[in-house]
């Protein structure tokens, strides 16, 4: 039975220790190979092209794309608007697994800008009007709940923004409000209003009115440690938005490297910012830059193994940074030059190191995800752009090579809710051997950018059968909403995550 198809069968606890004798006389090359380079799954169906992934608080993964149904005028003004979502279940170590089709049958979500709200429920902001450059102003919410039948979509009918987004960005803010950026109202008109949802006083749109700037299509947004959301991308120039009262853009500084369109970004750690790739001819370089400094500058950090444009990175349990897909073709979406292999960046040392490859074209419109049994979900490409006249109704998994370095830590019980500052307890009988506890927030990603993902590095201390740990106190830090907590060990393999609430 090979290491794969272990991984499968849902043998997550203690697999590996088990997999080391299982292999001893004939694979163990391959579990010492995966071991250094991680391994890929087969490709397996996935409802739909997907384009936009968000991984919601109950564990499943919420995907859609283009409903394909042109139902509109020819200027773009709307007479019907659908999308077709789907919620789909992700068994730890498993293939996918139900499949529940929710339509939103108001808004053609596709390319809208999205962001979770403190109590879990996901954002969804503007889309596509009929043709491409035709933003919507509708504001639907997701709502979720553990029994399938609760997952719903509404949308706020009487407060949409103050004009069309379509590529537009956005991000949760520390008081838990969230702030959408730029989009395309129609072909060429960005919108240049940035707007708040004003989620403490019961919903609704504040304009930030002193803040008017046409910013490139979904641009990358972070918050940083002093509360002002920063822009890193994919202009040369990068900036800080302050959205308090009527907002103000103020400059942080040029980039070394020129245009990263559809170059990805992270804040891997708070305040500490990776981009990589993007441009056309797309390049391998990459630039970090610390925020927490005072006067902060871009600074080279070393260049990927492969120039990457349309490619996606992902934070790690242990803070590393993998880069998937791309290609490394010049013009907007040439997959001639596919790259098929992952790259792991270590901020330790900004070092590289090539990862396995996987089997399918993953470009413009492809996603990828970090999954809470810490394999990666990497999924879409094509549509509405198709491949080689095909699209990706596929995903593949990537488990990382700490998933081949031994037998989970274990958490027998975790809150689900905790509050800033406030030490709590994880229940697991491998304390003894935690090293690190992490929490990387919910992903919703799509155009290369996750909109939702940040790392935490976590203080602890160990007793008998538990560690206690202090969650951050700031929320500049760490925005409210949900995380997933790993515990790590020794030899850097993570737990299954818990998925709790800071509050």
């Amino acid at each position: 039975m090979t290491s794969e198809a272990l991984h499968r069968s849902g043998l997550h606890q203690g697999t590996l220790a088990i997999l080391a004798l299982l292999l001893s006389c004939h694979g163990s090359g391959a579990m010492a190979q995966a071991s250094t380079v991680g391994q890929w799954s087969q490709p397996y169906s996935w409802p739909d092209v997907a384009i936009h992934l968000h991984l919601l608080p109950t564990g499943k993964i919420l995907s859609f794309s283009d409903d394909d149904d042109a139902n509109y005028v020819a200027n773009g003004t709307r007479k019907a608007n659908f999308s077709k979502t789907y919620i789909v279940d992700m068994p730890d170590m498993q293939p996918p697994g139900a499949v529940i089709y929710l339509p939103d049958k108001t808004t053609d979500l596709f390319c809208s800008a999205s962001s979770f709200l403190p109590d879990g429920r996901l954002l969804v902001l503007g889309g596509h009007e009929g043709k491409d450059g035709y933003g919507s102003t509708d504001v639907n919410f997701l709502s979720y709940g553990k029994d399938a039948r609760k997952y719903r979509w509404t949308l706020d009918g009487t407060r949409p923004m103050n004009g069309g987004r379509w590529y537009a960005s956005a991000t949760t803010l520390p008081d838990g409000e969230v702030v959408v950026v730029g989009g395309e109202i129609t072909p060429g008109t960005i919108n240049p209003m940035p707007e708040v949802w004003q989620t403490n006083s019961g919903g609704g749109w504040r304009e930030l009115s002193a803040a008017l700037l046409s910013v490139p299509l979904y641009s990358p947004l972070h918050v940083a440690p002093n509360g002002k959301v920063f822009m890193p991308g994919s202009a040369q120039l990068t900036r800080y938005l302050d959205t308090t009262e009527k907002g103000l853009w103020t400059n942080v500084g040029n980039r070394l490297y020129g245009s990263r369109d559809y170059g990805p970004s992270v804040m891997y750690e708070p305040g500490k910012v990776l981009i990589v790739g993007g441009g056309n001819p797309p390049t391998a370089t990459a630039e970090v830059i610390n925020l927490n400094a005072i006067s902060p500058v871009w600074a080279w950090t070393n260049s990927m193994h492969f120039a990457r444009r349309h490619a996606n990175a992902t934070i790690l349990p242990d803070g590393k940074v993998l880069v998937t897909g791309g290609t490394s073709s010049g013009g907007f979406n040439d997959a001639t030059n596919a790259v098929f292999a992952a790259e792991m960046w270590n901020p330790a040392d900004g070092s590289w190191t090539v990862m396995a490859s996987a089997q399918v074209k993953r470009v413009y419109h492809s996603s990828a995800v970090l999954l809470p049994d810490g394999r990666v979900m990497s999924a879409g490409g094509g549509r509405p752009h198709p491949i080689a006249g095909s699209d990706n109704y596929n995903v593949e998994f990537f488990s990382p090579p700490y998933l081949f370095k031994g037998a989970r830590p274990r958490i027998t019980s975790a809150p689900n809710h905790v509050r800033y500052g406030e030490v709590f307890s994880v229940k697991t009988p491998d304390a003894a051997s935690i090293t690190s506890v992490t929490l990387v927030k919910l992903s919703t990603v799509t155009h290369t950018f996750n909109m939702g993902q940040r790392l935490n590095r976590l203080t602890f201390i160990k007793t008998r059968d538990a560690i206690n740990v202090t969650p951050p106190s700031d929320r500049r830090i760490a925005p409210p909403g949900h995380y997933m907590l790993f515990l790590l060990n020794s030899a850097g393999v993570p737990s299954i995550a818990e998925i709790i609430q800071i509050t």
